[in-house]
């Protein structure tokens, strides 16, 4: 059989999205209630707003506008006091921490898109430290929560306002008592099962002292002799600006490359600057295809050729995709039977996978 999992199974879908359809029908209910109780009994409504409060996390706020200043410095510092080799070796980095939340923490580990070998998930765990975005098994949870809870309260990254509280305020705030609530109901046995994900959490602490601040700052000073304003500046503080940038962006790129009719956002001028698509509302759609760019391509980008080299080398198996052909049954399927989109999409997207060769990342036919 060719490659296929649970990703494209629907009944558990199915079952979240009767389950979710229960939870509003009884908010719906309680609210109901609560607007025929007399004045005295408004305690509860301010109960519920405390629930739903997210206070500012201060030490990430002077941590978040330190690291502008230092990384804004750092431009400066790149053009006037930084050797090539010091530029180059932090390119790699700064590429390789921007793979390991993208081709790792995101669709790996996140949504299963594709299997990987021992060796592909270690080297893939070592890269997720060089993004400084705390642990594989954190990232994962929470991005899980946003995909859940997607464009509601509960979000995470505050997807039903706009890019500001997406990319940066989300990420400077704690989590309200509700989503902490929420995020430890998330289901994550398939990475507790995975011992160099749990390896990983339970010393990251160490793994991200010597990765990612000490490797950076030392290797220029040490090994090649460059100046240690380059090495903190340039090396350490913009590769983070960068990297943490481009990993908050995951969360929070559909405002800008996504384009829905159904949710007019207020970054909507931005399709004057870059090329809006349905990819982004796709991917939230059918989340396990790996050819889904995080930032509004398809089938195309840095992230999606490196996940076929490692096919092609063996170190990726099991790429879960959907074809066009796929589509169309699909949404055929889901005209005549009125069951769910997303449902009768997986279905025939399984049926699909069973007969697609192993070897169909190296096809140039895709979903289009």
């Amino acid at each position: 059989m060719a490659d296929h999992n649970e990703n494209f199974a629907p009944s558990a879908d199915l079952n979240a999205s009767k389950v979710q359809q229960q939870q509003q029908q009884q908010s719906s209910s309680a609210t109901k209630t609560d607007q025929t109780q007399p004045a005295g009994t408004a305690a509860g409504g301010s109960s519920s707003s405390r629930d739903t409060k997210r206070e500012a996390s201060w030490p990430s706020v002077l941590f978040y506008i330190h690291l502008n200043i230092l990384g804004v410095y750092g431009i400066f510092v790149l053009f006037s006091q930084t050797s090539l080799i010091t530029c180059v070796f932090t390119s790699l980095l700064t590429l390789c921490g921007i793979l390991g939340t993208t081709a790792g923490a995101h669709r790996l580990w996140a949504h299963r898109t594709y299997e990987a070998t021992p060796l592909l998930r270690f080297t893939l765990m070592i890269f997720q430290t060089l993004a400084g975005q705390g642990s594989i098994y954190d990232w994962v949870r929470m991005h899980r929560l946003h995909h859940d809870k997607f464009r509601t309260v509960d979000d995470p990254y505050y997807s039903d306002k706009d890019f500001l509280h997406g990319q940066v305020l989300a990420n400077i705030r704690k989590l309200s008592p509700r989503q902490e609530q929420l995020l430890e109901a998330v289901d994550m046995s398939d990475l507790e099962a995975d011992r160099i994900v749990m390896f990983q959490r339970r010393f990251y602490v160490p793994l991200y002292l010597v990765l990612f601040v000490l490797l950076p700052i030392n290797a220029p000073l040490e090994y090649w002799g460059d100046t240690v304003q380059a090495a903190i500046f340039v090396a350490f503080s913009l590769r983070y600006l960068i990297v943490l940038n481009v990993a908050w962006l995951v969360n929070s790129a559909h405002f800008v490359w996504g384009l829905d009719k159904s949710h007019k956002q207020s970054d909507s001028n931005m399709v004057f600057l870059v090329t809006k698509s349905y990819w982004p509302q796709y991917h939230y759609l059918l989340p396990f295809d790996y050819q889904c760019g995080e930032f509004g391509n398809y089938g195309s980008g840095c992230t999606t050729a490196f996940v076929r080299v490692c096919a092609a080398t063996g170190q990726a198996t099991k790429l879960q995709t959907m074809t066009t052909e796929a589509v169309k049954r699909g949404l055929t399927m889901a005209v005549d039977s009125g069951k769910p989109i997303v449902d009768c999409l997986k279905q025939a997207g399984a049926e699909d996978m069973c007969n697609l060769q192993r070897e169909h990342y190296l096809q140039n036919e895709r979903l289009h």
